[in-house]
């Protein structure tokens, strides 16, 4: 038997996609062509979050099938939570719930990170542009709802989301990494935020960058055992730029408004309004190949 929606989120999303304004694609006689996915989450979360992008016109003025396209959703979720639990699924439907019922919210911190994305990158030409094919947005579409997860216990469940998205993406985000408002990962590949990093508002971040652990305790009394539950990764302020192949490494603390410099390695606290960067690049020499 499948989920049966019971909120009223079907209500809110058909109000919020009616709210949309340009530069938010409003032209509900565009037909994008069809992209399939290996598993049944990302694509009815696209579309219940951003229908006009992912050819969800359906949706805009009809309450009773965006409620069906959560009943779908919140089936997949159900079953996907079930699956690492001890308790039944109907036990589990409250969790369900809670999740769809966060989607306006979702989509309302999303829609700002569609907004980061524009405003962080010359190449951008519109909106539907990122939602549809910017792997750091996708990245962090999955994120959100993965994080709910996570925040919900659900650990396991929330991984598989966050392992799909990485081999979309080559973005790998934990779904324990808390995220603020405005983000933008920028070409995205090699990125690696750990479980226990923290990111603020306004935070731009290119390729090949790691916010990642410095070294690792070991579980006392425990052979090869590696310790979990503590404090591993770094905390980034607000109105940060890390260039690319960065690594920050550890529980430091990047303040606001610092931009890290490509290919700098962090491994200690920096201060509010600071620029960090490698000063001397090695010397580069050139012969003739004729």
């Amino acid at each position: 038997m499948g989920y049966d929606y019971t909120g009223d989120t079907h209500d809110e999303l058909v109000d919020a996609y009616r709210a949309d304004d340009s530069p938010f694609p409003t032209d509900d006689s565009r037909e994008y062509p069809r992209r399939d996915f290996l598993r049944d989450e990302p694509l009815l979360l696209k579309q219940l979050l951003f229908p006009l992008c992912w050819n969800g016109t359906d949706l805009l003025d009809d309450p009773a099938e965006t409620r069906n396209r959560l009943n779908r959703l919140g089936t997949c979720i159900q079953k996907g939570i079930t699956a690492y639990s001890d308790r039944g699924a109907d036990d589990l439907t409250a969790i369900v719930d809670g999740t769809l019922d966060r989607l306006p919210t979702i989509r309302d911190t999303l829609k700002r990170d569609v907004e980061a994305a524009y405003k962080g990158d010359p190449a951008a030409k519109s909106y539907c542009e990122i939602i549809r094919s910017y792997p750091g947005f996708h990245a962090i579409l999955i994120h959100r709802i993965a994080h709910v997860l996570y925040e919900a216990e659900h650990f396991q469940y929330a991984r598989e989301l966050a392992e799909y998205a990485k081999s979309e993406t080559g973005i790998d985000i934990h779904p324990g990494a808390e995220i603020g408002d405005y983000f933008f990962v920028d070409h995205g590949t090699g990125v690696v935020i750990g479980e226990t990093a923290t990111v603020g508002d306004w935070v731009r971040i290119y390729q090949n960058v790691t916010l990642g652990a410095l070294h690792f305790e070991e579980e006392e009394g425990e052979e090869h055992m590696l310790a979990k539950d503590y404090k591993r990764h770094p905390d980034i302020g607000d109105h940060v730029v890390i260039g690319a192949g960065s690594n920050i490494l550890g529980p430091v603390e990047i303040g606001d408004h610092v931009s890290i410099g490509a290919n700098s390695w962090v491994t200690d606290d920096v201060p509010d309004n600071t620029s960090v960067f490698i000063s001397d690049h090695p010397d580069q020499e050139r012969k003739s190949n004729r």
